[in-house]
């Protein structure tokens, strides 16, 4: 399973494995319980986690760098029911967060992800890392 495989659903808990995409929606394994089902994308949107991005009070980074940074961490995750809990993880561990545009449901769903992954022993890494042209 790779992390370029995973997605978020709106109005569902949790992560999940895109496994086909058709026209009207995808089949999905959830990480949690490992069920497989049929979520139309009339209902739900779909957003894959290479593609989030993370308020900073710099430039924006990609979810995957927080995620990084959470792993180098020798901080013990917070439990995602104690919002207080959580802005003082983050506040500890990513400190230029944009605390005032994340809102603390999105370092919650950032906690309870990172613990999904962690879990099923994903590596965490983009699909493939931009290459910056030189021209000389």
């Amino acid at each position: 399973m790779e992390y370029s495989n995973l997605v978020s659903i709106s109005g569902l808990s949790g992560l999940f494995e895109m496994v086909a995409s058709k026209t009207d929606g995808a089949i999905v394994k959830s990480l949690e319980d490992q069920t497989t089902k049929f979520v139309s994308s009339r209902v739900h949107n779909f957003s894959h986690l290479e593609s989030i991005e993370v308020y900073t009070v710099r430039d924006n980074i990609n979810l995957v760098e927080l995620f990084q940074t959470m792993s180098a961490s020798k901080e013990a995750l917070p439990s995602e029911k104690d919002p207080a809990a959580v802005k003082a993880y983050f506040k500890k561990v990513y400190a230029d967060m944009d605390f005032d545009r994340v809102y603390p449901s999105d370092m919650k769903k950032m906690v309870k992800w990172f613990s999904i992954l962690k879990a099923n022993n994903i590596e965490i890494k983009l699909s493939e890392e931009p290459e910056e042209e030189t021209e000389g």
